[in-house]
């Protein structure tokens, strides 16, 4: 988490600077030391207003956690009176997920020979194309980005379960 804390401050100005909102998605933010989490909602708060791009950092995060975290609070409105047991349902449970402020991705991709979801992103996965890449995260280059996107824009029919 170290390398993170010293990171942040510098992503924090470059994002500004680019127009970048960074989003830090957390299903146990008790995790996270305390001195990474004053660098996280420095980052998070000083870039509120940016319009350009969104950037989403998933840090002490998991599917299964989020799914879970959004039907708590699912089981809380309903209980609550703020949300009527009829009113459940798919886009429901999407408002309450950690990436409520952004669609669903278009494009997965897996570096370090990895074929799995590892429990990442599995609602918001459902319709994703998935790209599974041989190299390390830090090895990938513009050129294999390219790739994926090329292939990806290259007959691929998306049907959404249709």
């Amino acid at each position: 988490m170290s390398i993170f804390c010293k990171y942040c401050d510098e992503l924090r100005v470059e994002a500004i600077k680019q127009g970048i909102q960074i989003h830090v998605l957390s299903t146990d933010d008790t995790r996270i030391p305390q001195e990474v989490m004053s660098g996280i909602n420095q980052m998070v708060m000083e870039t509120k207003r940016c319009n350009k791009f969104t950037m989403n950092i998933c840090l002490s995060y998991g599917g299964r956690g989020e799914i879970t975290n959004a039907c708590r609070l699912i089981a809380k409105d309903v209980k609550e009176g703020n949300l009527d047991i009829d009113g459940v349902d798919e886009q429901a449970l999407e408002r309450r997920m950690l990436t409520g402020h952004c669609c669903d991705p278009d494009i997965i991709i897996r570096t370090s020979g990895e074929e799995r979801l590892s429990n990442f992103l599995l609602w918001q996965a459902a319709y994703s194309e998935f790209f599974f890449l041989k190299k390390q995260w830090p090895e990938l280059q513009k050129d294999d980005l390219i790739g994926v996107i090329r292939t990806y824009a290259r007959g691929r029919k998306r049907r959404y379960g249709k």
